[in-house]
């Protein structure tokens, strides 16, 4: 009965989205154009490359960090034991 209850509250309280109406506060309807187009033919953009300097790339080092985990060389003595369960 709780979930009946819920559900037609949840159905109840619930609205679906609608999209703005098409009408202004004066009463006119508003009318958009299918597709907008700029025109850039007539501007003239200019502007300068901004990048760091080359002396700034090469002064970058590497931070050197100490290994957490360390590799091991061999397995010998795993091998061995291994080789003991299988016989």
């Amino acid at each position: 009965m709780l979930r009946v209850i819920s559900v037609l509250l949840t159905l109840g309280v619930s609205t679906s989205a609608l999209a703005q109406d098409d009408i202004d506060d004066a009463g006119r309807k508003i009318q958009y154009k299918q597709r907008t187009e700029i025109d850039f033919e007539g501007v003239d953009v200019s502007g300068e490359l901004v990048k760091p300097s080359g002396a700034l790339l090469m002064d970058v080092k590497r931070s050197a960090f100490n290994p957490l985990i360390r590799f091991r060389e061999n397995f010998n003595a795993e091998m061995e034991q291994s080789i003991d369960e299988v016989k």
